[in-house]
């Protein structure tokens, strides 16, 4: 009777399971996805409407009670003649200093004085900086305006009412007993399906034949891949999709070249990686030109620049996707970019990426999550939303250094992505500041001072 009744089920499911992974492949959507994506913004929409009137009717009771409390002790103030009342007369307020009369012009050398007050921006920019400062803040979660019923992101509201309860139990029922599951099984036939085909691509012969090949083929199985994660992506201005030469994004976590290689082909570079993301790179390069490096390597810029500028110069390569922060940002801004990739010289495309945290927060903190509790958490939340925007070509002006054509380029990226531009480096996560940035700091301070 069970074997029965699996062999009824497990006809239609393997059938479901088939056609998913088959409009995944080929790249293509029936609006299944962003229907869902709607209605989870509308159940978001009424549980911060919820939420919100609870919390004004919570208010409401507070201050009832404490406007009684106040009455009931300004009663008893008035009755007690013995008592003393503190009014706002009686608070000691600082006075205005009258200023210091003018001392006599003197031929002496007129002694140098310091004033507290002179210093007291840099106390103030202190305090804000150790309570929270720009770079800190920028690896870290980012906080929502409102609620999206996961409990990594609020601890607070999901026993507010019983309405919202229900829609929270509902919700993990569905995330964690029917999403979850099915993510797993896409992804693990998606990671097969990526390396068998990859490996039998990797025996042709070099040439356009190639490469198209492999442009279908990597598009097919990222195509699956995605579908793990319930991605719904949106591309603007594919006009701008770069074919050769260098492309440059900001950088949040490795789904962002699951994002753009669901769109097009692209070779990596990066260092070499060991457990699931070492599986992915070793099937990527049987496939098509990357560059991977041992960390050694990774100290020497010379050598790396030298195998970029060898695979630029190859009109046959497909373009080369470099993350020049180097390091995963929370989305909420564009850290510093490093040089090297503006030092080879060509044409550079920049890509801005920009994710929408309501429905999962794509961030991956590589130093409070290992890959697999990221892909966890990824495959336990509601959907991976995100917008990419391809940007016009951009090449080095004359005279321009490296530096200042990377500023240029990653204010492009922060603007158009609706990203704070910073000037910090992003390894200041792993390092502390340098001396020389100490030092800017102490000559501003010293020359302010002598300034006044």
């Amino acid at each position: 009777m069970i074997f029965e009744l699996l062999n009824i089920f497990w006809i239609p499911f393997a059938g479901f399971i088939s056609f998913l992974i088959f409009i995944s492949a080929i790249n293509k959507s029936i609006g299944v996805r962003r229907a869902y994506v709607n209605l989870l913004l509308r159940i978001f929409e009424y549980g911060r409407v919820s939420i919100e009137h609870q919390q004004l009717s919570q208010n409401n009771l507070k201050t009832d009670d404490t406007n009684s409390v106040q009455f009931v002790d300004n009663a008893d103030s008035k009755e007690s003649t013995n008592g003393t009342t503190i009014t706002r007369d009686a608070v000691l307020l600082p006075q205005p200093q009258e200023p210091a009369p003018e001392k006599p012009a003197s031929s002496k050398k007129e002694e140098i004085t310091f004033d507290f007050e002179k210093c007291l921006d840099y106390l103030k920019s202190g305090v804000e900086s150790i309570i929270e400062d720009d770079v800190t803040s920028r690896f870290e979660a980012e906080e929502l305006k409102s609620w999206n019923m996961l409990t990594r992101t609020n601890r607070h509201h999901e026993f507010i009412s019983w309405k919202i309860t229900l829609i929270w139990m509902v919700g993990f029922f569905v995330r964690y007993v029917f999403l979850m599951p099915l993510r797993v099984l896409v992804c693990f036939v998606g990671v097969v399906w990526l390396t068998v085909c990859t490996a039998a691509v990797g025996y042709l012969k070099e040439g356009q034949t190639k490469r198209a090949i492999v442009n279908l083929v990597l598009g097919t199985c990222f195509g699956v891949l995605s579908s793990a994660i319930s991605a719904v992506i949106t591309y603007h201005n594919e006009e701008n999709r770069p074919l050769s030469g260098i492309c440059v994004a900001n950088h949040t976590s490795p789904i962002d070249v699951l994002v753009l290689m669901c769109d097009s082909t692209y070779s990596l570079i990066g260092q070499r990686h060991g457990g699931f993301l070492g599986v992915l790179q070793r099937a990527l390069a049987r496939a098509s030109p990357h560059i991977w490096f041992e960390r050694g390597e990774a100290k020497d810029r010379h050598l790396v620049a030298e195998r970029l500028k060898q695979h630029v110069s190859d009109p046959n390569n497909p373009p080369i996707l470099i993350f020049p922060e180097g390091t995963c940002i929370n989305n909420t801004s564009v850290m510093q970019f490093k040089k090297g990739s503006f030092e080879v010289g060509g044409v550079i495309y920049p890509v801005a990426i920009k994710y929408d945290p309501r429905f999962g927060d794509a961030f991956w903190n590589s130093a409070k999550y290992s890959m697999m509790q990221y892909l966890y958490m990824m495959m336990t939340s509601w959907a991976i939303v995100c917008d990419v925007w391809y940007l016009p070509p951009m090449y080095r002006q004359d005279g321009e250094s490296a530096i200042d054509f990377a500023n240029r380029v990653k204010g492009v990226i922060a603007k158009q992505g609706g990203l704070i531009d910073l000037v910090w480096d992003g390894q200041l996560k792993r390092m502390k500041p340098k001396k020389e940035w100490r030092e800017i700091q102490q000559v501003e301070f010293a020359n302010r001072l002598k300034a006044e």
